[in-house]
């Protein structure tokens, strides 16, 4: 078991206070469980209690003793009642906070009201910009772990050469994938931060199905196995001559990493073949323009530019009335992170050790989807590989 080093969440607190003197906050309450992970090292249940200035406070229900040992942090303290709060801030020398700051695009009303009740009179605000600033940018040892996840997607696509034959089902090419992603340690869940965003490893689809749209705010969509989840494979069986697709997710020691390749028993259709090639050209010229100081937006406009010039302005990135406004986003803890490669992001700019996914597709209604997607982080002149597998559109 891999546990957080405490010089790491030194760091990330140190750079967090920083933020909020910024934005004039006099403390900020985490209890996320993907904050939770990345302030604390670990994920039990509880708040961490970040000051302005001083030792941050683990606060902890269920279980102190987990904490403990897994949380790298100096105060890990037993906590029963929001009740408490006032008193151990007390004890730590902390005067009650006139500001604090929560996660709000995450935590329930019901909690911040519950929160607000042991707070008393300090007003709450959003602290979730200044959390997703912090995160954003990858420590040398964030990246090493990415490097581990991308082995796993490794191991995903040389397991889907093998296996994938004509006549079985793309639930079944999941299934064998998952297993092997598993195995390699793939701890299964798939972290996302927006509301009633939920996946499970990743897609992998045949045919017209990849085309099928849903609710996720992703490209591609699935037709899934039922309406309670519906998304991913289906029990549509493959065949020649059709675009199969493998975007899978991996997360190991906590970190995501996202891949997508593409496979086809025998040749695709040219106009799937060419689509397939363009969307290559148009990663390769991501790679080029997307460096430090670079706008998140202005490489998506870029890009997007691109895809319509070589006519797939109905088709890119989703179907027609049912694109989405993203050729990228950031990974980490969570699958969607700063920096989004997106519409209106032209504000923001790619800083070096940041990671995103770039994942160019195209949707043809009827007929099936093809793309790309590699994760990437950024070094001080360009970007850098994560995931590596080849590029080829693998003829099978």
């Amino acid at each position: 078991m891999r546990l957080t080093p405490t010089t790491e969440l030194v760091d990330r607190i140190q750079k967090l206070q920083k933020e909020m003197i910024i934005h004039s906050l006099d403390a900020i309450l985490i209890v996320q469980n993907a904050d939770l992970f990345y302030f604390t090292g670990a994920v039990q249940q509880g708040a961490l209690y970040v000051p302005i200035e001083g030792e941050a406070l683990y606060l902890v229900r269920k279980d102190h003793g987990r904490a403990r040992m897994e949380s790298g942090l100096k105060e890990v303290i037993p906590f029963k009642s929001l009740r408490d709060i006032p008193g151990v801030l007390a004890d730590f020398g902390y005067a009650m906070p006139k500001t604090v700051g929560m996660e709000l695009d995450v935590v329930p009303v019901a909690v911040m009201q519950r929160f607000q009740t042991g707070l008393g009179e300090s007003t709450i605000s959003d602290a979730t910009p200044l959390i997703r600033n912090v995160r954003a940018v990858k420590s040398t040892y964030e990246i090493g772990i990415m490097k581990d996840a991308a082995l796993i997607l490794d191991k995903v696509c040389k397991k889907a050469v093998e296996v994938i034959h004509e006549g079985m089902t793309d639930l079944e090419l999941a299934a064998e994938l998952e297993f092997v992603a598993r195995k390699a340690g793939h701890q299964g869940m798939v972290r996302m931060r927006g509301f009633n965003s939920e996946l499970f490893f990743g897609h992998a689809f045949s045919g017209a199905d990849s085309a099928v749209p849903t609710y996720s705010d992703t490209p591609l969509g699935g037709v899934g196995l039922s309406p309670s989840f519906p998304q991913g494979a289906s029990y549509k069986k493959i065949h020649k001559h059709e675009p199969i697709t493998v975007d899978f997710v991996s997360v190991f020691d906590g970190y995501i990493v996202d891949q997508t390749r593409m496979f086809s028993i025998g040749e695709l259709p040219e106009k799937l073949a060419k689509a397939y090639v363009d969307m290559v050209l148009i990663l390769k010229h991501a790679k080029l323009i997307a460096k430090p100081g670079a706008s998140w937006g202005g490489v998506y406009d870029e890009c997007l530019q691109m895809a319509c010039d070589m006519g797939y302005q109905e088709h890119f990135m989703g179907s027609k009335g049912a694109q989405v406004s993203f050729i990228g986003h950031g990974v980490g803890v969570e699958l969607d992170e700063y920096p989004f490669i997106a519409r209106g992001f032209n504000d923001y700019e790619l800083q070096e050790n940041m990671v995103f996914a770039f994942e160019p597709k195209v949707v043809f209604p009827g007929l099936g989807a093809v793309g790309v997607e590699d994760t990437f982080w950024v070094g001080a002149e360009g970007l850098k590989h994560l995931t590596f597998a080849n590029h080829e559109l693998m003829i099978l």
